[in-house]
Order: C-alpha cells, then sequence, then structure tokens
C-alpha cells in the first residue's frame, strides 16, 4: 500500500533554501543574452526588460538595507498601517459578530446588507478612502480594516452559533447570568475562531496596506514600488516585490508564534492522533 512519505525535519531546511536557489538559478539564466529563441523576444535585451536582472534585483535589495539604508522608514510605515488596520479590523468583528449572533432581530435585519458588502470588491473603495481621509496613514488603515472585519466577523458568527446547547443549558441551570454567559461560554468560543483565523487576517490586512500606498501614497514599500514602476525599473519592482514578501512571511511567523502560545490548550495534530 502507498503510504505518504513525512519530511525530514531535518534537511526539510536545506532543500527548500536549494529549490530558492535553483529558482533564481533558472531566472538568471533566462536573462542571460542569446538564450532565449528570438521568436520570443525581438533582441536579447527584452528578456532582462522583462523578467529584471536577478544580480540586480539582489543588489537594489542589498543597498536598500546596507549601503543606502533607507528602506527602514518606508518599513516602518507598512507595518504601522498593517497592525492598526489588522487591530482595528479584529476587535470590530469581534464585537459586531458577537452582537449579531446574540440578537436574532439585528442579525435578520442586517443579515443582507452584511452580504452586500461582503460580496462588493472592497479594493475599489482605495480611492475613495483616499478622498474622504487623505493620502497619509489614515487611509490605508481604513481599507484594511475593510478587509479584515468580515474575515473576523464570519469567524465569530459562526463561532458563537456553534457553542453546544448542552453547554448553554448546562450553564443556565447553574445559575449562569447573561453577562456570565457571554464572558465564560460566548466569548470563549468566539476568540478560538478568531486565532484560527489570525494568518488571514494579518496577510489581508498587509494587503489593504500595501494597495493603499500603491494606488496613493508618499511613502511606504507600495510607494517605492509605485515609482519604480512609473519609470519602468523593473528591478526596483522585483526588489520590492522580494522585500514584501520577506515582510508578510515575518508577520506570518510572528502571527503562528502567538497563535501557539494563545491557543496551547487545543491539541496539536500529533495529540489528536495519540488520543
Amino acid at each position: 500500500m502507498w503510504q505518504a512519505v513525512k519530511p525530514n525535519p531535518r534537511n526539510l531546511r536545506l532543500w527548500q533554501l536549494g529549490l530558492l536557489a535553483a529558482i533564481f538559478g533558472v531566472w538568471h539564466l533566462l536573462t542571460v543574452p542569446g538564450l532565449l529563441p528570438p521568436l520570443v523576444f525581438e533582441n536579447d535585451q527584452q528578456a532582462a526588460f522583462f523578467f529584471g536582472e536577478p544580480l540586480k534585483v539582489l543588489s537594489r535589495v542589498w543597498h536598500w538595507f546596507v549601503v543606502d539604508a533607507d528602506i527602514y522608514g518606508h518599513l516602518a510605515v507598512t507595518l504601522v498601517e498593517t497592525l492598526l488596520a489588522f487591530a482595528i479590523g479584529s476587535a470590530a468583528g469581534l464585537g459586531g459578530g458577537l452582537w449579531l449572533a446574540l440578537s436574532p432581530m439585528a442579525s435578520a435585519l442586517l443579515e443582507p446588507y452584511v452580504k452586500a458588502m461582503n460580496a462588493m470588491p472592497r479594493i475599489i473603495l482605495a480611492p475613495i478612502f483616499a478622498v474622504w481621509f487623505g493620502l497619509g496613514i489614515a487611509s490605508k488603515v481604513a481599507l484594511g480594516v475593510t478587509l479584515v472585519f468580515f474575515i473576523v466577523f464570519f469567524n465569530v458568527y459562526q463561532g458563537v452559533k456553534e457553542v453546544s446547547p448542552v453547554i448553554l443549558a448546562n450553564a443556565r441551570m447553574l445559575g449562569a447570568s447573561p453577562r456570565q454567559l457571554l464572558r465564560h461560554v460566548y466569548l470563549p468560543s468566539a476568540t478560538s475562531w478568531v486565532f484560527s483565523s489570525l494568518h488571514t487576517s494579518v496577510g489581508l490586512a498587509f494587503v489593504g496596506a500595501v494597495v493603499g500606498e500603491y494606488l496613493g501614497s508618499a511613502s511606504g514599500v507600495g510607494y517605492l514600488i509605485h515609482q519604480a514602476e512609473g519609470v519602468f525599473d523593473i528591478n526596483t519592482v522585483m526588489a520590492g516585490i522580494l522585500v514584501l514578501t520577506g515582510f508578510a512571511l515575518a508577520l506570518d511567523a510572528a502571527v503562528g508564534k502567538l497563535e501557539r502560545r494563545l491557543m496551547r490548550w487545543q491539541p496539536r495534530g500529533g495529540e489528536t492522533e495519540r488520543l
């Protein structure tokens, strides 16, 4: 019988780094003059124009972080926008989800409007927020909040709706007040669903910040990419994408560490299998 082969954690990281090196190697070969056939590009310089040159991309990243050291301010702006959008959107989604889940009348009244706002492509709100709040941090935070809110809202709403009726009945039999039910039954159930959506929420907050910077800003990594794109500097654009990718991975790792710390009470996959 076929069995899934589990990766060896001792050399998994080496294989991942080797794959990354292979990707950069292929990228470099694709931009070497004379390698691509003339049917694809009219001359050898067009390959580098369209795909960029990895050595120049890495050189740009090196200058940003070491030689010029001028990217840290832009990264700080993007980080502040992301964290504010994540915090405000999560808090608003938690409160709104609890309220509608515990209020059948309000839920029935607002359900079509909530679904309509969730179905709307909220990226198109970026120019409107720029007009309302200006080109500063506020417009990026507002866009990120609209992206984070619905992820948290629907998770909290579903978490409260799936509270076991047996647990609720037992708590009421023991004399639990509505406030105690909210604190000891509904809120723990809702927050567990919130923590399960942390990775998606922080990713969307990051997307909102970068898209807002790209569409209109005077600082931030998205602003750097937009400026480079305006002069067809593909190497700087690719360098900005690499920086954003590393930044997103760092945020995801931080969220994963926070999630493991806050959700230690949940059994892990290996522990579940042994039960």
